[in-house]
């Protein structure tokens, strides 16, 4: 009371009713109004805006820079095109061989590069290597990375043996390449669904809001814009004639792509990013460049004009959605109410269960 007088309302009901208050699940405070004494005077207190202590993000924002963004691409595009270029070993391309193993190292020279310098020193990749933790994805994911990179170059650098001479060691080495080649390259492609798809795990497994209710989406995402980047690529550098099998892989891109993407974007409050601002645009622009690139590709046949057309709308749709979600996530975590909020319902829900 103003006038310094002990009210005689007990002090846990004036707590429950603040505390009432507190839970409502717009994230705004309230408290009801209530009557004091007998005399009809009633004490109103307005909704307050939400609003975290002295404006600061309630968490950390990632301290990750867009070389991370670049790896998340990368990683995707030498996953996918290893894929291609073990299945075009096995059903006779080799010019579509070729073109899926020299990306697969390509991709994974890139990611290694943009990863040591996100690091900011190359001994704290040698670092992680030291520890094998599969609870972590990071862990995991180093160790991926390690074990695609040497497959990939080995079966890259096969591609050279008709270079070298028929006599004498270098064509004994000639004569070797091939057949080791062919070993690395089907053992790459063993790793890749993993390379492809840990990342998505890797941003799942942070306490960042659009990345961590995310979890059951990214991993589709990822795998669906990996194989649409390879795609891509081996649409535009591939012989016409060798590039039909592409076409369909595509369309199986776009379908796992925007099948994960329609669930991205459903998953409540923190979906928000995905659909508003830079990182929604982004995303959206990713989204549409897949559709034309799908359907150009479909119809191409082997032109090479077009299939170039789809090749390079498929590869910046990729490009587009992974920064899209990065930045996504870099949004959710400087705004208080993409984390306060979803705790805030989540604990009124508990709560209700727990009464029934």
């Amino acid at each position: 009371m103003t006038d310094g007088t002990p009210s005689n309302e007990p002090v846990g009901a004036r707590f429950r009713e603040f505390q009432a208050g507190l839970d409502q699940p717009d994230g705004k405070r309230h408290r009801q109004p209530r009557r004091r004494g007998g005399d009809g005077e009633q004490l109103t207190v307005p909704p307050a805006d939400f609003a975290s202590y002295y404006g600061r993000p309630v968490l950390k924002p990632p301290v990750w820079k867009y070389d991370i963004a670049g790896y998340l691409f990368t990683g995707g595009l030498a996953a996918g095109s290893a894929l291609i270029g073990a299945g075009a070993q096995l059903t006779g391309r080799p010019g579509l061989r070729k073109v899926g193993r020299w990306t697969a190292l390509g991709g994974v020279a890139a990611s290694t590069y943009l990863l040591v310098h996100d690091l900011g020193r190359p001994a704290r990749f040698h670092h992680m290597l030291r520890v094998a933790k599969v609870t972590s994805p990071m862990s995991v994911g180093t160790w991926i990375l390690a074990a695609f990179g040497p497959l990939a170059g080995v079966a890259a650098v096969a591609e050279l043996a008709p270079l070298l001479p028929q006599h004498g060691v270098l064509g004994l080495a000639r004569r070797l390449a091939p057949p080791v080649g062919n070993v690395a390259g089907l053992a790459a492609a063993a790793t890749a669904p993993a390379l492809a798809t840990y990342t998505g795990v890797l941003l799942a497994d942070t306490a960042v809001p659009s990345w961590h209710d995310a979890y059951p989406s990214l991993p589709f995402v990822f795998a669906g814009s990996a194989l649409a980047a390879a795609s891509g690529v081996g649409l535009i550098a591939a012989p016409a004639a060798e590039t039909t099998p592409l076409r369909r892989l595509a369309l199986a891109a776009a379908a796992i792509e925007l099948g994960g993407g329609h669930r991205l974007e459903r998953q409540g409050l923190t979906s928000e990013p995905y659909r508003h601002g830079r990182s929604g645009r982004l995303v959206k622009a990713g989204r549409a460049l897949l559709a034309v690139g799908t359907a150009i590709a479909l119809v191409s046949r082997r032109s090479r004009v077009l299939s170039a057309i789809s090749g390079t709308a498929l590869v910046a749709s990729s490009v587009a959605t992974r920064f899209g979600v990065f930045e996504a996530g870099r949004v959710s975590a400087r705004d208080p109410k993409y984390t306060v909020v979803p705790q805030r319902e989540r604990l009124a829900e508990n709560r209700s269960t727990t009464q029934l």
